[in-house]
């Protein structure tokens, strides 16, 4: 027996593993490819393991089931026929999938070469639901998309978000809005995940032990996705850039002065290799970066952007002993809830807006193209002192005012209150309570 055929007898003989409830959902789209993206270790396996429990739960007999990891060493290296010659093997083992209708479940699917045509062509010619997963933004490019012809539904996969992380440790979602003991077990929970971030696998280790664990996470990312991927030669410019630009998660980014900080530590690089490690690093799902809200392109395009990490805990992870930035982790926390609740949409959707009086506002949902807007959120740990409070406040009135938004939302760490300014009102929210829609 062939390692290839060892590998499918040994899923379907083994039981399925127990998974901890990730929110995200599966569309229910028969003909169309699911195709799950995300940073590597953000659970995108297990959440194909979900989906083949929900199968096998409704009837579907497990035989009908293929699942094989491309990134399996006991496979490499992979033949130019690797897919072909997979779901041959599957069909002979298990011929009965082929006229019932087989479930294929492709994990890490971007290391196999041809992997779109392949894709679409199963999609053409058998009677299966395609699922495939990757770490890398480019299996959702426009070229791949025309490929599908239409037929690939995205699915992006971050870390555990706040109400998956409680699921996780065992603790059940409030049903509404929850009693003082309870309020005060969501704040400390709140709290821990700031620090300790929301990748599966890290959940419940040690702080010496996460923290290394993260640190291993990002280096994988940049050799694996980055330099191997890429072919980058400069190590270390991606390993510094890649930190420095972690580190400051929720500043606007001046490629400008990475470079010259490169340069006062004898690395050179230039400025165009900066912009390219930039797009690398969004494609591997590391970081985020988020443009100012205008109408016009150019304006987006010459100002700088804002970055944010993947997850909050990584952030905490390659940031320097004794450096807390709880304000910098809640507001890439806020982005981060955000970006999920609002898949589906356009890129884009979540800007930063500055108003015309200069003040910042940290996101604006809409469409900068037409000047069409829904959303605006400040995020300010403690709005308890006086100054602290008025500069919030009236970067968020004057921001209500030039887009006519009646309604905004400061998201605090413990403090709850309505604001009642002149253009609506302002509703400052406990920073547990925002991430649950409580």
């Amino acid at each position: 027996m062939d390692m290839l055929e060892q590998l499918i007898v040994d899923f379907q003989e083994r039981p399925l593993p127990v998974v901890s409830q990730r929110l995200t959902t599966m569309p229910d789209a028969p003909n169309m490819a699911r195709v799950i993206i995300g940073m590597r270790r953000s659970g995108k396996t297990y959440l194909l393991f979900q989906e083949m429990q929900r199968l096998v739960e409704a009837g579907v007999e497990k035989n009908r089931l293929l699942y094989v990891n491309f990134e399996d060493d006991r496979l490499q290296p992979l033949g130019p026929n690797a897919l072909d010659l997979t779901l041959e093997t599957f069909y002979r083992l298990n011929p009965a999938a082929r006229s019932e209708g087989a479930y294929l479940f492709l994990d890490e699917i971007q290391a196999v070469d041809g992997w779109s045509r392949f894709a679409r062509r199963v999609l053409d010619t058998e009677s299966a639901r395609l699922y495939v997963s990757g770490s890398s933004a480019k299996m959702l490019s426009t070229e791949v998309a025309t490929e599908f012809r239409g037929r690939g539904y995205a699915v992006e996969l971050l870390p555990l978000s706040f109400a998956e992380a409680l699921l996780y440790s065992g603790t059940a979602l409030p049903t509404g809005r929850p009693g003082a003991r309870m309020r005060s077990q969501l704040e400390a929970a709140f709290k821990d995940y700031l620090r300790v971030g929301g990748f599966p696998d890290v959940q419940g280790l040690a702080e010496v032990e996460r923290i290394q664990t993260l640190q291993d996470y990002v280096q994988l990312v940049l050799l694996r996705d980055i330099i191997d991927r890429h072919e980058v030669r400069n190590v270390h410019a991606v390993r510094f850039f890649a930190l420095a630009l972690l580190q400051s998660s929720g500043s606007l980014t001046s490629v400008n002065r990475l470079a010259n900080d490169l340069k006062s530590r004898g690395i050179a690089v230039g400025k165009d290799t900066l912009y390219d490690l930039l797009d690398y690093f969004t494609d591997a799902f590391l970081l985020f970066t988020v443009p100012v809200f205008d109408r016009s392109l150019r304006v987006r395009e010459a100002n700088p952007r804002k970055v944010y990490a993947v997850d909050p805990g990584l952030a905490f992870a390659v940031s320097p002993a004794g450096v807390s930035n709880l304000g910098a982790r809640l507001e890439n926390c806020v982005y981060l809830e955000l970006r999920r609740r609002l898949r589906g949409t356009r890129d884009g959707a979540i800007s930063y807006y500055s108003t015309a009086a200069g003040n910042e506002v940290d996101f604006i949902v809409g469409d900068p193209g037409t000047d069409q807007t829904s959303q605006l959120v400040q995020v300010c740990v403690d709005i308890s002192r006086a100054d602290t409070r008025e500069r919030e406040v009236q970067a968020l009135e004057d921001a209500m005012r030039e887009t006519g938004l009646r309604e905004s939302t400061i998201v605090t760490m413990y403090q709850s209150e309505t604001i009642a300014v002149d253009g609506g009102v302002i509703h400052a929210v406990p920073a547990w309570a925002w991430m649950l829609g409580i």
